[in-house]
């Protein structure tokens, strides 16, 4: 058990009686970081009942809401959340309700989601708040029956004073506990005594998504609604020129024409407002095929844009100023620059004892450069957003991971206060990363307000796969040195990529060789990026683990037990004080993946390859076994360990690791977007090849290191291992090391 104050802030724990006589209502901002909702019918609804944004609210027949703030983004933690909170007040599961709430941010401190951070920015603040519920309700209970509160204990929604045999159900002692001050601090359960955190529950939105319930804003339909798309510049490079657009405004159905400047000059940028096209073309019409003929008859001229820079603030902190260059360009050239790039002085990021000497006496010297390319995040769902902006007010509705943030941008784009502004949240409909940059929210928000009507924007997939806001294409340079007794004396990893680097310097290796050298470069570009699933781990940890298994096959060591023995040395002889992991639960990992895929006893004709990799605050390893079927390869299996602290809902854990592994073969093995020109040279999926259901792994194994550690990150530290595993296997099915993603098999 632990003890916890309760007191943050004024407004981080309110408690309020919403009607005469009736239920509990807790307000928290520990909610920031967690997402819930719900089909559960009512049949009994409550009398009383206090149905306000980011409230706990128990009913007086027992029943339990919570509102919660953060956007679902098919990780679950809509179910998650909930069950924390449903742990600690000690309610059956049965008896909660979860619905989502709309933007708030008067009640909430942290609403969106990314970085794998819902559930373990949200532990502890979610357990506080069941916690403190639970705490006033006996409280109220032992004033009710003049008892010692010592006394009353309570067990799925009932509060019992076993003395006298009295008992009360919440609802019944909700609205006594509703005058009682908030508890200073509380108890709060012990690990081992959990009955809802640990356990398997179903996904509380699963039926109406595999009923079709309207979940997600394509679904949104209001009276007198038009459909709106935009025209982009065809190439990066390009802005608008002029468009003529009096064949198109006689045609069926169509309302209005007009060009749409996204974001204002005078606009202070913070780090998620990326915007590919500062201008484009907007046409709004009755229904979306009468758009879309418009949108292929209309004539519009581009030309090329000068240089320039702008400036973009981290959540209002450090500022940084990015170069957009000027020019139409090429995958090709990106490749040569990269090339070019690390052969130039680059900035030395960490550097440990003395790694020029240690290349200067090796006895061998290993060296392999490892490529990715640019790529789209193709969400399921493509971008697409409500606004009803009429009168200085806004409503709106749509997926957004950053919901906050773009409300900031659009109340500065259309001169409306944010507290006249209401966002209600969707599902994202595929997200990870993309939904952060919300730019096409703006243009549905600036297209109503001018049309003075409710409207839906919708992109085509064309739109969305051509508009930017990419994973960045990388490349990576390892070296290792090996003295006469093949032992690892030096590494040397020299990374970049355009625009950013994939380098994480303080990671594994670094930490376990005694010299070590970490060097950085990038590549300014007007082709936008963003954050792509587990950000830069996606590639870096394959180039790692794959130049690791070289090393261990040159000194002839198994590629396990070369793993192990680096982090031995990290662990009892660490080089440096930077390193950013935990080198025992890296070894856990490893330890349980060697015992759980039998890696000791391969079967025939079997290919196998291990990974492990370090991100988002949690550990995970890979083996991915391959067989050769028809001269091509089959994966057959792909066992996974994770280390993520405490689990709080297995089933949907295992989900996100599974997704995340079929995730990351398919951009191993089919990923690219390259361009000519400026030009995205795919732009739907005959041509951006996606998996196929066929070609996942035959089986997948996922096995969770049980521990009381509290609970990281869950929906990106499976998928970087994922790459580096099926490159180690591959080689073992066909002699090839593959450098370059995507792999060419």
């Amino acid at each position: 058990m632990a003890i916890i104050k309760t007191a943050h802030n004024r407004r981080s724990f309110l408690k309020t009686s919403a009607l005469a006589g009736g239920g509990l209502m807790l307000n928290f901002c520990w909610f920031a970081s967690c997402q819930s909702s719900t089909d559960k019918q009512t049949i009994n609804s409550p009398k009383e009942w206090f149905d306000f944004n980011g409230y706990l609210k128990i009913g007086d027949n027992g029943q339990i809401t919570i509102m919660s703030p953060n956007p679902e983004g098919g990780q679950n933690i809509k179910t998650a959340m909930p069950m924390i909170v449903a742990e600690e007040l000690d309610v059956d599961w049965k008896d909660v309700i979860v619905e989502q709430a709309p933007l708030n941010t008067e009640l909430y401190s942290r609403q969106f989601i990314g970085g794998s951070n819902a559930i373990r920015l949200g532990w502890k603040g979610l357990r506080m708040a069941g916690a403190s519920a639970r705490q006033m309700l006996r409280a109220a209970a032992a004033q009710t029956w003049d008892v010692p509160i010592s006394e009353i204990t309570t067990n799925a929604g009932i509060l019992k004073h076993e003395p006298s045999n009295k008992s009360a159900s919440y609802g019944e002692m909700a609205s006594v506990a509703t005058k009682l001050p908030v508890p200073e601090e509380v108890t709060l359960k012990a690990i081992h005594d959990f009955t809802i955190i640990g356990t398997s529950r179903k996904n509380v939105d699963g039926k109406k998504i595999i009923t079709g319930k309207p979940l997600f804003s394509i679904d949104t339909h209001k009276e007198g609604m038009l459909i709106a798309m935009i025209v982009h510049p065809p190439a990066f490079g390009m802005q608008l020129k002029s468009v003529d657009d009096s064949l198109i405004k006689t045609m069926p159905g169509i309302k209005d024409v007009f060009t749409v400047k996204v974001l204002n000059d005078d606009f202070e940028r913070q780090h998620f407002d990326t915007c590919t096209f500062l201008e484009v073309v907007a046409i709004v019409g009755n229904s979306t095929w009468e758009v879309m003929q418009a949108k292929e008859a209309i004539t519009v001229e581009w030309k090329p844009f000068e240089a320039y820079t702008e400036e973009r603030t981290f959540f209002r902190q450090s500022k940084q100023t990015i170069t957009i260059p000027a020019g139409l360009e090429s995958t090709n050239d990106h490749f040569a620059k990269m090339t070019e790039m690390a052969m130039k002085k680059t900035s030395v990021v960490r550097r440990d004892g003395n790694p020029e000497r240690a290349f200067k006496n090796a006895a061998k010297i290993i060296e392999r450069t490892y490529t990715a390319p640019f790529l789209a995040h193709n969400c399921m769902e493509p971008m697409n957003f409500f606004a009803d902006v009429k009168q200085g007010k806004a409503e709106l509705s749509g997926p957004l991971q950053k919901a906050e943030l773009t409300e900031q941008a659009i109340s500065a784009r259309l001169g409306i206060p944010v507290e006249d502004i209401n966002i209600q949240l969707t599902r994202l409909g595929g997200g990870y990363g993309r939904r952060s940059y919300a730019h096409w929210a703006i243009e549905a928000a600036i297209i109503s307000q001018k049309m003075e009507a409710p409207v839906k924007l919708i992109y085509t997939r064309e739109d969305d796969m051509t508009g930017g806001v990419y994973r960045p294409a990388y490349q990576a340079t390892y070296r290792a040195a090996l003295n006469a007794d093949n032992k690892l004396i030096g590494f040397h990893i020299n990374a970049g990529g355009i625009p950013e680097s994939p380098l994480y310097a303080n990671r594994f290796p670094a930490g376990a060789v005694e010299n070590y050298l970490a060097e950085s470069w990038t590549i300014d570009t007007n082709i936008t990026i963003g954050s792509f699933r587990a950000p830069r781990s996606n590639f870096i940890a394959c180039a790692e683990q794959s130049f690791l298994d070289e090393i261990a096959e040159e000194i002839g060591k198994d590629p396990i037990d070369l793993r192990l023995e680096l982090l031995a040395q990290a662990t009892t002889n660490s080089v440096g004080e930077k390193n950013d992991y935990d080198a025992t639960r890296y070894a856990g990992v490893l330890e349980l993946i060697r015992e759980k895929s039998d890696w000791d006893d391969t079967p025939a004709n079997t290919h196998r390859g291990i990974a492990v990799y370090y991100c988002h605050n949690s550990y995970s390893a890979q083996v991915l076994d391959v067989s050769i079927e028809d001269g091509k390869p089959t994966i057959d299996k792909v066992c996974c360990t994770v280390d993520c602290g405490i689990i709080i809902n297995p089933d949907a854990a295992t989900n996100l690791a599974e997704g995340a592994i079929v995730d990351g073969i398919g951009n191993a093995l089919y990923g690219e977007l390259t361009f000519k020109d400026g030009v995205p040279e795919k732009n739907n999926f005959h041509q951006y090849r996606m998996i196929r259901m066929s070609e996942a792994p035959k089986k997948i194994e996922v096995h969770f290191v049980q521990n009381e550690v509290d609970p990281t990150g869950m929906g990106e530290p499976t998928f970087p291992p994922v790459f580096g595993a099926l490159a180690n296997a591959l080689y073992k099915a066909t002699g090839k090391r593959f450098y370059q993603q995507p792999f060419r098999v």
